[in-house]
Parts: C-alpha cells; sequence; structure tokens
C-alpha cells in the first residue's frame, strides 16, 4: 500500500496502519491461533471468578466483591485490544479507522486508569482487613464498597479523557503508519505535523500521577499490613495473613513493574519492538495470569472453582 508523504489534517485522514508483528502469512496465521487461545483463556478464567463470587454465598464479602469486579474489568481490558489485533493478523491492510483508533486509545487507557485504582482500593480493603480485623466489618461496608468501585469506574474514564480529545483534533502529517498492535499514544503523537510539547507534558504528568499515586498508596497499606503482621504471635496466623495478600502483591508487581517502564514518560523513545512486548505483558498476559495467581493461593476461590466446575 503506498502512503503518501503530503501533510493531511485529522479530517482528511481516513484511517490508520497498525503493524502489529509483521512477518510471513504462515506466521500471522499462528499469532492468530495463539492470541485466540490467549484470548479465551483470559475470558475464562476471570469469568469463572465471577461466576464464582456470583454463586457462592461464602464469597459474597468485600474482598471477593472487589476481585469479580477486577477480573470484570480485566475482561474489558484485554478486549479493547485483541479482537482488533487477532482481525489485523488476517487483514492484509492492517487500516484501523480514525475513530476506531481514538476509541481504542480512550478505552484501553481508560481501563487501565481503571485497574490502577482498582489496585489501590484492594490493598485498602486487605489494610482494614488485618490491621482492623474487629472494626473491619463496620468499616468495609457493602455501601463504601459499592462506592469505592464506582468512584474507580468513574474516575479512570474521566482520567485521560480531555487529552485524548485534544490528540484526536491535531493534525497529522506523511505516513499514516504506527508501529503497535494497538493506538498508543507514542507513536501517534510522532505523526503529528507539529510537536505537541504541552500534550505531551499533560500526559506525561497524568500518567506519572496514575502510576506512583496509587502505588504509593499500596507500598504504604502494605507497609501497614506487614507491622501488623509481624505482631502476630502465631506462624499460622502469620501465613494466613500473607496467603491473603500474596496474590494481590502479585499483581501488583506484574502490572506496575511492566506499565512503569511504558507510560511514565508516554512519549519517550523506545525501540517499536521492545514497546510492543512490554505492552503485551501488561495488556494480555496479566489478564491471562490474574486468575491463576488469585485462584492457586487462595484456598477458598480453589474451592469454590471446584465446585463450580463440578456443576
Amino acid at each position: 500500500m503506498k502512503i503518501s508523504n503530503t501533510p493531511n489534517n485529522s479530517n482528511a485522514i481516513t484511517g490508520f496502519i497498525l503493524l502489529g508483528f509483521p512477518c510471513p502469512r504462515e506466521g500471522q496465521i499462528l499469532l492468530f491461533v495463539l492470541f485466540s487461545i490467549v484470548y479465551l483463556l483470559t475470558l475464562m478464567g476471570n469469568g469463572s471468578i465471577i461466576c464464582a463470587v456470583r454463586w457462592d454465598q461464602r464469597l459474597h464479602t468485600p474482598m471477593y466483591i472487589l476481585l469479580a469486579n477486577f477480573s470484570f474489568l480485566e475482561i474489558c481490558y484485554v478486549t479493547s485490544t485483541v479482537p482488533n489485533m487477532l482481525a489485523n493478523f488476517l487483514s492484509d491492510t492492517k487500516v484501523i479507522s480514525f475513530s476506531g483508533c481514538f476509541l481504542q486509545f480512550y478505552f484501553f487507557f481508560s481501563l487501565g486508569s481503571t485497574e490502577c485504582f482498582f489496585l489501590a482500593i484492594m490493598a485498602f480493603d486487605r489494610y482494614l482487613a488485618i490491621c482492623w480485623p474487629l472494626h473491619y466489618p463496620i468499616l468495609m461496608t457493602r455501601c463504601l464498597c459499592t462506592n469505592l468501585v464506582v468512584s474507580c469506574w468513574i474516575l479512570g474514564f474521566l482520567w485521560f479523557l480531555i487529552p485524548i480529545i485534544v490528540i484526536s483534533q491535531i493534525s497529522f502529517c506523511g505516513s499514516r503508519i504506527i508501529d503497535h498492535f494497538l493506538c498508543d499514544p507514542g507513536p501517534l503523537l510522532a505523526l503529528t505535523c507539529t510537536r505537541a510539547a504541552a500534550i505531551e507534558l499533560t500526559s506525561s504528568i497524568l500518567s506519572s500521577l496514575l502510576l506512583f499515586v496509587p502505588f504509593l498508596f499500596i507500598m504504604v497499606s502494605y507497609a501497614l499490613v506487614l507491622t501488623a503482621v509481624l505482631r502476630v504471635p502465631s506462624a499460622a496466623g502469620r501465613r494466613k495473613a500473607f496467603s491473603t495478600c500474596g496474590s494481590h502483591l502479585a499483581v501488583v508487581s506484574l502490572f506496575y513493574g511492566s506499565v512503569m517502564v511504558m507510560y511514565v514518560s508516554p512519549t519517550s523513545e523506545h525501540e517499536a519492538g521492545m514497546q510492543k512486548i512490554v505492552t503485551l505483558f501488561y495488556s494480555v498476559v496479566t489478564p491471562l495470569l490474574n486468575p491463576v495467581i488469585y485462584s492457586l493461593r487462595n484456598k477458598d476461590m480453589k474451592h469454590s472453582m471446584k465446585k463450580l466446575l463440578r456443576t
């Protein structure tokens, strides 16, 4: 396909070309099969957690309600990118429309922002449960749990709204090729006619706040949890407390470890191959691993999963 090198404004551009993972046709088909399997396993794993929490009365507690909402979030998160990626594997043009690109951009980043907030309130829930066990039922009521969940969704979908709207109004010039499998801000801003320094700075500040504020909140929560756990006299009590936090800490490490590499400075110069690998890890691999992590390290969840599979 010939790509014009003449300047085009955002109204003239009918779409962008997502290169994805360039390789021969056979390789594209192999990747399609591989990611189709990963996508289906992700839907099944997270869907199983939602069903287990929904049908097992013993799991109708704030911790598992948050986990079920988090699993639903993971399903939405992976769905914002993988179906389009699968379609591109089988496409000869690999074109995504202008509106489709920015819708994907918006939902991908909004869901990622929501995940940051969810990880923070899940850490807060564990802090209350372990540091204030006698007051926990009074403090973490169903009403508070619902309000926290709703707040995460609202704040997540408002966080990047204005920058994304502004970026969608910028003029784009030359090649429409995005060397990525999704509409990412770095490659998009690289296609603008003039460098949008204000937007780059704003995006960097919002990304940094989004990552570091919840992350520091999580770290402080678990520092207090660790202090409380070390005061527990029995080894069995300490193990039980650590087991309830271990799954969440593993998920936090997987998600934040990869996201911070990419979006502390969203327009920083990363090689395209590294961008794809890191983005693939936190947007596709992490949602796949989360159900495994939570199921293997939680006895109640394992019991509910087994009961669910037998029905």
